[in-house]
């Protein structure tokens, strides 16, 4: 869990990324992902979008105005993704077992 402080059109905003709002970060590249897939299928999701939107927001400090909303969401999305390949560096790290070095007589 970690916060994140984002400027967007002169204001500061905060969001802390819980596993609640990863989890609804990830959903929203998912919808994204289906509505660019599919666009005919894009009525059927823009509903779980802007619901999705509004969950997000409701997790940001102070709440969000409607014309800095966007820039945001693409803000914590960005932060999810760099959030989420520190933690993929770090199992490779882990995972990789150290070679012992060899000394030359």
């Amino acid at each position: 869990m970690s916060s994140k402080e984002f400027e967007v059109n002169g204001t500061d905003y905060r969001v802390v990324l819980t596993d609640q709002v990863i989890g609804q970060v990830n959903n929203l590249k998912e919808l994204y992902n289906t509505a660019y897939e599919d666009p005919e299928s894009f009525e059927d999701v823009s509903a779980e979008i802007s619901n999705t939107i509004n969950e997000i927001a409701s997790n940001i400090e102070p709440p969000a105005e409607d014309s800095d909303l966007d820039g945001l969401i693409q803000e914590i999305i960005k932060a999810v993704n760099t959030k989420k390949e520190q933690m993929e560096k770090e199992l490779d790290v882990k995972e990789k077992p150290k070679k012992k070095s060899k000394s030359k007589k």
